[in-house]
């Protein structure tokens, strides 16, 4: 009886926690013919601070809209595991924590637009596997990172529009057919819907893959707005992208020589990668645990859109395998390839007296090593070998041999003695290398020159070059004497430089060396006196041509000016002046001489400067009346 007493309370307990609705929100049961049904909650109370915490628990949809609510906190939505639709729309939301939206394993539709949200926590959407829609429309987002394509694959409706958004990352558009490499065809009925429109675009190579989306027809993506352009650079702001040209786009593309290398213990070893894109990508070396390498690294780029690298691994250990990674990158993508390198052969230390072990090749291989270097530093000593019975070497398929003759086990401390017999019995390498000389000086750079006369082609090669002045600054290069030529970078402008090529085995003192100056920089006084003999010789040169100028155009002005006077002259000569003309008698002073000539009537005609009705007019009196009548 108590049993069912309790249980009756609880199923009461459930009904009103079922029942209770938030004070700023409204709750609406939609209720179902089967006795099922759905709960929506919606909460636009403009005093509204907070997301609320007591939203009863079988609620499928929730919208928070038009409040005060300026952020997201974690777990917000905890035990809300039946929520389909969330709409946190229109409020003042500036904050999103990265676990605001765990254990919402059921939600399609996340609503987050109108606010002011200017970083959004993209890895926060592995929390709803299933999401479709995702609108962020009118908020402040700047970028998308490019981790946020991971988390994108599924959507299927992103509205990113009315934001600041100025590029895309290029990984985004390739979750996407048809950059995805996904066939095309106008039976697909899954579709995406992006929204993009209302955007500052600054078009370049990093969204030419969106320009040249919003060019194409009858493919699984569609854009909201067909009419998208260009705010920058300034010859293309205000261009639509359907009519966008720019130039050739092309992401990165790694190559390598081979994605596993095994070599021995105390070895050189090179790396090279090669990448094509445009424009020309970047290209740097990091190991698998995201550093950057720190050996020698040489780069250059032959062409446009051409890139190859290699580094060199000087006398390799155990601590130089793993992973190296060539990653190149430009403004349209970036690309990867990784180099696996193993490194193989054991160094004896015990005290054993010295024994020559016969290679057996019926009898069965103990373990893969191979005979290190004479030359071997205490960096590269690998632990000591502890068993007692002879070790026989094998070579394998991708580890590299120093000599093909048979080969040997070196035990105790006689050691030292053989290795001096070999190396006595050796070609001292140095004596091989010969015409080593320094030819194109600049200011910070030389190319070194030699000639490796009968030397195997793949023997590593040491350059060794410092300025006297900076001893302390001497630089090694790794190189093969099959390569005959190296580039010196990176050197003091006006020293004297001293660089030496060493071989591996060579005798003491015994490298070929040479010497050469760097080209000194003018300085400023220098410049000084370059300009002003420069600007002597202009001046030189240009005075001559203005003189002649100004001669010829005082010339022409003078030649004006004299035809003007002719033709004041003429102007004299051809017209009378009247100054006075009468019909009345005058009388003759005696330094005066007056001319009369008869007037016409056409001549009094045209000096009559009045009608006769103006004359009539003008008439004072009898004794003052106008000299003219007409």
């Amino acid at each position: 009886m108590r049993r069912l007493l309790c249980a009756h309370v609880l199923l009461c307990c459930v009904s009103v926690a079922h029942s209770f609705c938030p004070s700023q929100c409204t709750c609406v049961y939609h209720g179902r013919s089967d006795g099922t049904g759905t709960r929506s909650v919606l909460c636009n109370d403009p005093d509204m601070s907070d997301i609320p915490v007591n939203v009863p628990v079988d609620t499928v949809k929730l919208r928070v809209e038009k409040t005060g609510i300026r952020r997201i906190p974690r777990e917000a939505f905890y035990y809300l595991t039946d929520l389909r639709y969330l709409w946190i729309t229109y409020n003042s939301v500036s904050a999103v924590d990265s676990g605001s939206f765990y254990n919402l394993k059921f939600l399609h539709e996340l609503r987050l637009d109108g606010n002011v949200i200017s970083t959004f926590p993209w890895e926060s959407l592995k929390e709803m596997p299933i999401l479709r829609t995702l609108d962020l429309h009118n908020n402040r987002l700047t970028n998308v990172p490019v981790e946020a394509a991971h988390y994108l694959v599924n959507i299927t409706y992103l509205d990113l529009s009315s934001n600041k958004l100025t590029t895309l990352p290029s990984d985004l558009m390739d979750i996407w057919p048809p950059f995805n490499g996904a066939t095309v065809t106008s039976a697909v009925s899954q579709k995406v819907v992006l929204g993009l429109q209302d955007n500052p675009w600054f078009c370049d190579c990093r969204i030419s893959k969106l320009i040249e989306l919003s060019k194409m027809s009858n493919t699984p993506v569609v854009l909201m707005d067909l009419f998208l352009s260009c705010s920058g650079p300034e010859g293309l702001a205000g261009v639509l992208f359907q009519r966008a040209e720019l130039d050739q786009c092309l992401k990165p593309s790694v190559m390598i020589s081979a994605n596993k290398i095994t070599s021995s213990l105390g070895s050189n070893v090179l790396l090279r990668c090669d990448a094509t894109g445009y424009p020309t990508p970047n290209l740097f070396w990091t190991k698998s645990d995201g550093s950057f390498v720190a050996n020698s690294v040489v780069q250059e780029s032959p062409g446009e859109g051409v890139r190859w690298s290699i580094i060199s691994l000087h006398g390799i250990s155990y601590k130089d395998a793993g992973d190296y990674i060539c990653k190149a990158k430009n403004v349209a993508g970036n690309a990867d390839a990784t180099i696996t390198v193993s490194v193989v052969g054991l160094v004896s230390t015990t005290s054993t007296p010295l024994k020559t072990v016969p290679v057996d090749n019926t009898s069965p291989p103990i373990a893969l090593t191979s005979l290190p270097s004479s030359t071997t530093t205490p960096s590269t000593t690998m632990r000591a070998l502890t068993t007692p019975p002879p070790i026989l070497l094998k070579k394998t398929a991708n580890q590299q041999v120093g000599s093909a003759k048979p080969a040997r086990i070196l035990q105790g401390g006689g050691g030292k003695k053989l290795a001096a017999d070999e190396k006595s019995t050796k070609k001292e390498p140095w004596k091989s290398v010969k015409d080593l000389k320094v030819v194109e000086e600049t200011t910070d750079s030389a190319v070194l020159l030699w000639v490796a006369d009968g030397l195997p082609s793949d023997t590593p090669l040491t350059v060794v070059y410092s300025a006297d002045e900076q001893e302390d600054t001497k630089r090694t290069m790794d190189t093969v004497a099959s390569s005959g030529k190296v580039l010196l970078e990176g050197l003091t402008p006006g020293l004297r430089y001293s660089v030496c090529l060493v071989a591996k085995g060579s005798s003491a003192g015994k490298d070929p060396c040479t010497e050469f100056y760097t080209l000194e920089v003018l300085d400023d006084e220098g410049q000084n006196k370059l300009l002003m003999i420069v600007s002597g010789m202009a001046c030189a040169v240009a005075l001559p041509v203005i003189i002649l100028l100004v001669y010829k155009i005082l010339a022409l002005y003078c030649n004006r000016n004299n035809t003007t006077l002719e033709d004041d002259e003429l102007e004299k000569e051809s017209y009378v002046k009247f100054e006075t003309l009468t019909l009345k008698q005058r009388t003759t002073l005696p330094n005066e001489h007056w001319t009369r000539r008869e007037t016409h009537d056409s001549e009094r005609m045209l000096l009559c400067s009045r009608s006769s009705i103006d004359s009539q007019m003008t008439y004072k009196s009898d004794s003052s009346r106008s000299e003219f009548l007409c």
